[in-house]
């Protein structure tokens, strides 16, 4: 009986016991909403636009941060042959100063911001769909410390469709008289 009993205490101290939870990965400072697919035409182009949300309490410097000690946010593309991405645009960030430094103002993204660029397809790109992949890397910091650099990864996806045709049409004679 007494073994019963010691058991039943055993199991139920067991249940508060904190338990061995194995270590997860930090949660990411940023997040990255889905983005549509994209549209574009074979030898033409189109605009994509990825949207990104800082989470509260966190800014991540600029793409063009106020020192070139500071690491700016930045895009790494890895996109299928006979697909191109150019012109990417960065939004610009926003001034602030923190406790950490009173005499300097940051550049930094805060909440949500979206990041452009214009999708190329080439004239020879086979009709169908292709994803694009990429990671944003960013440098995420609080009020009080800043963290090592972090990247989230995103994808989305290409249709190229079939291009207009750009042969030239013989412009047919604007008298009855002339052939």
């Amino acid at each position: 009986m007494n073994f019963v009993r010691a058991l039943v205490s055993v199991l139920a101290l067991s249940t508060f016991l904190p338990a061995q939870i194995p270590s997860t990965p930090k949660m990411p400072k940023v997040t990255v909403a889905a983005t549509p697919m994209v549209r574009v035409k074979q030898g033409s182009k189109a605009q994509v636009q990825v949207l990104f949300r800082v989470v509260p309490g966190f800014h991540i410097n600029s793409n063009k941060p106020n020192s070139e000690l500071l690491i700016p946010t930045s895009i790494n593309w890895d996109v299928p042959t006979n697909i191109s991405l150019a012109k990417t645009s960065y939004p610009p960030g926003e001034d602030y100063t923190f406790s950490f430094a009173p005499d300097e103002k940051l550049n930094v993204y805060t909440g949500d911001f979206a990041v452009k660029s214009t999708v190329m397809a080439a004239k020879s790109t086979p009709k169908g769909t292709y994803r694009v992949h990429a990671t944003l890397r960013y440098q995420a910091c609080d009020n009080r410390a800043c963290y090592p650099p972090a990247s989230v990864p995103f994808s989305f996806d290409v249709n190229v469709q079939k291009g207009t045709s750009t042969k030239t049409r013989r412009n047919p004679g604007q008298s009855p008289h002339i052939k």
